[in-house]
């Protein structure tokens, strides 16, 4: 008897939408489930009918993966992501070849595309580095080669990618100005800390917090805006000498990495009252900063998602002629605060 997708969803004790899903990736599925989902299947051989009959000149199809800041907290969710995409699509035949950079650096990005391009990848899920070299590659890539691009985490202005799969980081720069207003009575002065001036994802979330803060009306005006290289001793010393020399700061958002910094400025400051703060990712240090009372709010933006959906969609395009539904595929912005962690 055929295997069908009912007798997998009853041995692996869910339903046949989930089923569907895990298989096929059109969304997000629990991992240990899906994991559960696909070891059944592929005991079972039970390949989808649409993925069977291969003709013989159909070529194992390569998708690249580049991410970049490869050390820092947030992206331990997106590698996550990415590893259950990997696991998944790698039963039908999909192999995906992956390249990391641990910092923002716009020749390794290029090397890092070449290489895949040079290994016969036929499309590219990539962390773009704002620069008009790697804008440059991208477009080439997808006019020359006629491979296509989906960005995730970060986007690039001037390419002819297929979507962006992320959060919307000025509309989350909006959400974190709502909060801080909110926090402080719309009074006082607010120190900002980004990581690299340079990054998109970053100058993103700053410029929606200032835009709101300005369409509001509130009274809060802005102390500084400094950079901190995502390292936690920067933001420390950032934070000290802030607090040191300007007064009336009541808030504090730091919109990029290196937040563990805030908790040692403020066990050295010896503060009577700290100013009110919010901080980006869901990372463990920041959650325990979020319990802590060190930090008030944090904006998280499922970086599992970001890392697991891209591949899924290339895959969608090469094997099906599916493209993505909209070309933002936003997730969630996501407020937390140490009762609902």
């Amino acid at each position: 008897m055929a295997v069908t997708i009912q007798k997998i969803a009853d041995l692996a004790g869910v339903s046949r939408g989930t089923v569907d899903r895990a298989l096929n990736g059109r969304g997000r599925v629990n991992a240990d489930v899906a994991a559960r989902i696909l070891s059944i299947a592929n005991e079972l051989d039970y390949i989808p009918k649409s993925k069977r009959k291969k003709t013989p000149g159909d070529e194992r199809l390569k998708i690249g993966i580049i991410t970049q800041l490869a050390q820092s907290p947030f992206m331990i969710e997106i590698y996550k992501g990415i590893r259950q995409a990997v696991e998944e699509l790698s039963i039908w035949g999909i192999e995906v070849l992956e390249r990391s950079s641990n910092s923002v650096d716009e020749r390794e990005q290029l090397a890092a595309i070449d290489s895949l391009a040079e290994e016969g990848i036929h499309g590219l899920a990539i962390m773009p580095v704002n620069s008009n070299a790697v804008c440059k590659k991208i477009n080439w890539l997808i006019e020359e080669k006629k491979i296509p691009v989906v960005t995730f985490n970060s986007d690039i202005v001037g390419t002819k990618r297929l979507c962006f799969v992320g959060m919307d980081n000025h509309r989350s720069g909006f959400t974190a100005a709502g909060l801080m207003h909110m926090m402080t009575r719309g009074t006082g002065k607010i120190l900002i800390i980004t990581g690299f001036l340079s990054n998109q994802v970053n100058s993103r979330r700053v410029d929606g917090f200032l835009e709101e803060l300005k369409h509001s009306g509130s009274g809060l005006t802005i102390a500084a805006i400094q950079g901190s290289l995502d390292e936690a001793e920067e933001v420390e010393k950032i934070i000290k000498d802030a607090l040191h020399n300007i007064p009336d700061i009541t808030g504090i958002l730091v919109v990029s990495s290196g937040q563990e910094g805030i908790m040692q400025a403020f066990k050295n400051l010896e503060l009577k009252k700290r100013p009110y703060v919010i901080i980006y990712d869901q990372t463990p240090a920041n959650e325990q900063m979020l319990s802590n009372d060190i930090v008030d709010f944090l904006i998280e933006q499922d970086g599992y998602l970001q890392g697991y959906r891209p591949a899924y969609i290339l895959a969608n395009l090469l094997k099906k002629g599916q493209p993505p539904e909209s070309e933002y595929c936003f997730t969630d912005i996501r407020i937390k605060t140490k009762y609902n962690l």
